[in-house]
């Protein structure tokens, strides 16, 4: 039988607080305790997995803590298939399974970003390769304010909170473009080698502090100074772009609204980038098509 909320609610709150200097930082999803020689252990909410909390935690693993939690939740009998939000699949390295399937037996392919990128089949489709997702690209608008900003110190502060907070270092940042009252950030990993911090996992956790459920344990309010001043983000949008195309027939495309908003081809050089945009909580993200089509091929240039 599973235990009631308050149950499961009640055994973390009694951990947590019985040693409040063991808490994992980056991470409020966790167990935290301490062994016998005073070391600080935390665990994944509803597994046995360990957490590096010096560094943050892969998408993957957040949302498979956040649905346990909701399992248990009011909220449990909402079909969290929308967009990026389901029960994922992950690998040992935390990062997501090339396939993921629900509890009906459906099942579809996604990106290192945990994005669906193929149709959904059943359990016979293959999934061969995890597509890794190379681009990510994030508008950000602030709330109005009497002081004006110059763009070069809007890009220092954004780069000082992405490589503070969220442990990125600045060469994966491409660009940063100020347009009051839009910022537009564009990180671009390449699939070389590994990386200590995905951008994709980055975005996860901007977004999650944007919209006021941030992953941090402790200091969770999401605070931008620019020269000392306050900058107060509001909204949020964030595009995927993938190294490969994802795999949707036209008929797909245009009928599952719920997954795919927009497509558009993008030449970079030789190769072809697929950018697409997905909704995520049934809030759907339109695409400034012209002006982040002019905005890569400035970046490629």
């Amino acid at each position: 039988m599973e235990p009631p909320l308050g149950v499961l609610l009640g055994l973390i709150l009694m951990i947590t607080s019985s040693v409040q200097s063991c808490t994992c930082v980056t991470n409020k999803w966790t167990v935290c305790g301490q062994d016998a020689s005073g070391n600080c252990t935390c665990t994944l909410l509803g597994s046995d997995r360990t957490v590096n909390c010096s560094v943050l935690t892969s998408k993957c693993l957040l949302m498979k803590a956040e649905m346990t939690f909701l399992k248990f939740s009011y909220r449990h009998q909402v079909k969290l298939l929308d967009g990026d939000i389901y029960n994922p699949d992950c690998e040992e390295s935390g990062i997501f399974k090339a396939r993921q399937c629900d509890e009906a037996g459906t099942c579809w392919c996604v990106n290192t970003a945990g994005i669906r990128r193929t149709g959904k089949s059943n359990k016979n489709l293959i999934c061969s390769e995890l597509i890794r997702t190379t681009w990510v690209d994030i508008e950000l608008k602030h709330k109005e304010t009497s002081h004006y900003f110059e763009a070069p110190d809007v890009a220092e502060a954004v780069t000082h909170l992405f490589e503070n907070r969220y442990k990125l270092q600045p060469r994966y940042i491409a660009a940063v473009k100020y347009d009051p009252p839009f910022i537009q950030i564009h990180l671009k990993q390449d699939n070389s080698k590994q990386h200590d911090v995905d951008i994709a996992d980055v975005a996860y956790y901007l977004d999650k502090d944007v919209n006021g459920d941030s992953v941090f344990h402790s200091d969770s309010a999401l605070r931008v100074s620019v020269n000392g001043k306050a900058l107060d983000i509001e909204t949020i949008r964030i595009y995927y772009i993938d190294e490969k195309p994802p795999v949707f027939g036209m008929k797909q495309l245009f009928a599952d609204l719920s997954a795919v908003v927009a497509a558009l081809i993008l030449p970079a050089g030789s190769a072809f980038i697929f950018m697409f945009v997905l909704c995520q909580w049934r809030k759907c993200k339109t695409v400034k098509i012209q002006k982040m089509l002019e905005t890569h091929e400035q970046i490629v240039e």
